[in-house]
């Protein structure tokens, strides 16, 4: 069987196939989006069908078949289902994850190794319990639309370049904009806001922290509106998620 090959991936969502089957999809380290069948999965005596749930970081060997490849080993590297989904803010965040990356990769088999990176970094920031889910939430979706390209401007004008810090944001225009190129209707979101969105994008989490709660809720709603204005079509699961602070663990 030497067409059998390996690579790691997580799970991103799971359909039925016939009576026992199920198609999984997943987001690979080497091979990018992979639709896969698992034989027997739905099955009591199934020897891997609880490894290949949403969020499962999982090792698996495929056989490539006509229309599908078969799943035919997995092992699991990182079960973070079983903490997430005992927790709603935690689970609807990871969900809103996977949609996301299974949105932006239409193409299966091109490597993404970039976005398998947010992906599993933020599940298992999720998972860890140590920051606010929301915050984890968006800083995943800012460099998730960096990885295709769409992220919004945050330390410049999205039309002229002119260096912030600006006062408006405007989705259609692409981000932060100056007074100049402002186009009515534009947000005017407050200082605190315009950093936070900044400092997700960066990684600058000590500054993040250093931002009064209050201006998460406003960053989460320009998030969506600039992700959902690309995707051209609204996420199922963000309106699900539950967008208020909640204390670390410990």
């Amino acid at each position: 069987m030497a067409n059998l090959y390996r690579d790691t991936g997580v799970v991103l969502r799971v359909q039925k196939l016939g009576e026992a089957d199920r198609i999984i999809t997943l987001l690979t380290q080497k091979h990018g989006k992979v639709r896969a069948a698992a034989k027997g999965v739905r099955r009591t005596s199934s020897r891997f069908g609880a490894r290949l749930e949403p969020f499962g970081h999982v090792d698996v060997q495929f056989y490539p078949g006509r229309t599908l490849d078969v799943i035919t080993q997995v092992e699991t590297l990182d079960a973070f289902g079983v903490v997430l989904v005992d927790d709603y803010q935690r689970y609807t965040a990871a969900c809103a994850v996977l949609e996301t990356a299974d949105r932006l990769t239409s193409e299966e088999g091109e490597p993404v190794l970039r976005l398998y990176l947010l992906v599993t970094g933020a599940l298992r920031a999720l998972a860890a319990k140590e920051r606010d889910a929301s915050l984890i939430l968006d800083a995943y979706l800012m460099r998730a639309m960096a990885f295709a390209g769409w992220a919004p401007a945050v330390d410049e004008c999205a039309r002229c370049a002119d260096p912030g810090p600006h006062r408006a944001f405007n989705v259609h225009a692409g981000g932060m904009v100056c007074a100049r190129c402002r186009p009515p209707g534009s947000a005017t979101p407050s200082a605190d806001t315009l950093r936070l969105l900044a400092a997700l994008l960066h990684g600058r989490w000590d500054e993040v922290d250093g931002i009064p709660t209050g201006a998460r809720r406003d960053a989460s709603g320009l998030v969506a509106a600039h992700l959902q204005w690309h995707l051209e079509r609204q996420l199922r699961s963000l309106p699900l998620v539950e967008r208020k602070a909640q204390p670390a663990d410990g």
